[in-house]
């Protein structure tokens, strides 16, 4: 072979290395099939570069042919990219973009996920939705961060050991209460003879409180206290209005609790309370609250003689402020009865009469006494004790 037909031979091969790496790399970079562009804006791009890889279900399917800068500082930037036409199928205006990194320290690459099959295709330029890029950098202070943490956490372990290894000597040396118990079989025989002797003091208590109940219940018998034990509302007759009031004080109540007897009372014709749950809104009110005068005012139905129902109003208001007293603390001589006897027409629905707690503001004047005569012997007596 001559000097030209080897030059000519060289020249040959050299074109066909020349097209055939044209080819490859233009295969890459889509030059030669059908194509789209699709675009995705970034807040950040991570270090992505212009003819980085796009990634569609894990394969080749298109490369970065721009990454742009916004045109204001509130802006994103654009990434635009080549895509296979074949794609078109499976990409869809729902897809995300997302940057990705090939392993740790790998190259950035934008992977685009499959779309809904009831969403429309994506048109050449479309912009579609974009997910912010995962950095190593926050990946590295995250890490620091829970390593700073388990360290705190190892130390507070360490104190905590530390601490309970002393406990743990004074108790084994007999130190303390604690140690003393553990050690010291006396102290233990000690307590349990005075846990002994202290149930021996709750078992007589018991045995007195018995005993004093039956005593209670020999009087209730007695000739001489059956009337004060008869009906519990009256309790003894004596003690009838001796906090009863002439009139209503005057002014607006600041609270009014309204009743039907038949809800308070065992029987329509006795103080017997039964009911006393209802009265714990008017009893928490009193016991809560400053106040100048509380009344408990009474009628009675309009059935019986008026005699009758004055006293059975009297006995009542009695039960009742006895009652609020002794299960509510707070001034009890701010609270009086105000009995009106039998009344006109139907004061309750049940027709066994009506009672009001009327509570009026601090600075009321108190009315007077229905029985001065009553109170001052009350008073004396109070002051003779």
């Amino acid at each position: 072979m001559n000097r030209t037909a080897r030059l000519g031979a060289f020249i040959l091969f050299t074109l066909a290395i020349l097209l055939t790496g044209i080819f490859i790399i233009g295969s890459k970079r889509y030059l030669f099939t059908p194509t789209y562009e699709l675009k995705a804006q970034f807040a950040n791009v991570a270090g992505l570069q212009q003819g980085a890889d796009v990634m569609v279900g894990g394969l080749h399917a298109g490369t970065v042919k721009a990454v742009d800068l916004p045109n204001n500082p509130d802006g994103k930037l654009t990434v635009t990219m080549m895509m296979n036409e074949s794609t078109r199928k499976i990409v869809r205006k729902n897809s995300i973009a997302s940057i990705e990194t090939e392993g740790l320290l790998g190259n950035q690459y934008v992977a685009v996920s499959f779309g809904a099959s009831d969403q429309a295709e994506v048109k050449s330029g479309d912009t579609i939705a974009s997910v912010p890029p995962l950095q190593m950098s926050e990946l590295v202070a995250k890490a620091n961060g829970l390593l700073g943490e388990g360290q705190a956490a190892m130390k507070n372990i360490n104190q905590v050991s530390e601490h309970l290894k002393s406990v743990s000597a004074k108790i084994d040396q007999g130190q303390g209460t604690v140690g003393a118990l553990i050690n010291d079989r006396s102290i233990y025989n000690n307590f349990d003879e005075t846990a002994k002797k202290a149930d021996a003091t709750v078992a007589s208590a018991q045995t007195g409180i018995k005993d004093f109940q039956d005593n209670m219940e020999a009087l209730k018998h007695n000739f001489l206290l059956r009337g004060f034990f008869k009906n519990r509302g009256y309790e003894d007759s004596a003690d009838l209005g001796k906090d009863a009031i002439a009139n209503a004080p005057d002014g607006t109540p600041v609270k009014e609790f309204d009743y039907d007897a038949k809800d308070l009372f065992d029987k329509q014709d006795t103080a017997r309370l039964k009911g006393q749950k209802k009265l714990k809104d008017a009893g928490e009110y009193l016991a809560g609250n400053d106040f100048g005068v509380a009344v408990i005012e009474i009628a009675a139905g309009a059935k019986g003689s008026s005699d009758t129902d004055m006293t059975l109003a009297e006995g009542r208001a009695l039960a009742l402020r006895d009652y609020i007293v002794q299960h509510y603390g707070f001034d009890d001589t701010k609270l009086k009865t105000l009995s009106l006897g039998k009344q006109p027409g139907e004061v309750s629905k049940s027709g066994w009469g009506e009672i009001k707690i009327l509570i009026y503001p601090v600075g009321t004047a108190m009315p007077p006494d229905k029985n001065p005569d009553k109170s001052q012997q009350d008073n004396s007596s109070q002051s003779s004790r």
